[in-house]
């Protein structure tokens, strides 16, 4: 899956979800060491426990972040799953 971002570094992040589990997570653009780190994290996480511990952080006067924007693709798509 592809997710266009808005209002972080990172233009678009691809992932897949298996299972209900969060898998193969790359970035495109942003921070390269936080945005590995991020994905390693993640990887083989529940989708929900995913949303719940990103969703809501905050990158300087952004309002949003590349987590939080993993945060809003996963929650996209659960609702067009």
């Amino acid at each position: 899956m592809t997710f266009q971002t808005k209002g972080v570094c990172a233009q678009q992040i691809d992932y897949n979800i298996i299972d209900g589990k969060v898998t193969d997570v790359h970035f495109l653009g942003g921070c390269n060491g936080n945005t590995q780190g991020i994905s390693r994290l993640i990887e083989g996480m529940e989708v929900h426990d995913a949303i719940s511990r990103l969703e809501g952080i905050q990158c300087g006067y952004r309002g949003t972040s590349c987590p939080d924007q993993l945060a809003k693709a996963l929650k996209q798509s659960l609702t067009e799953a």
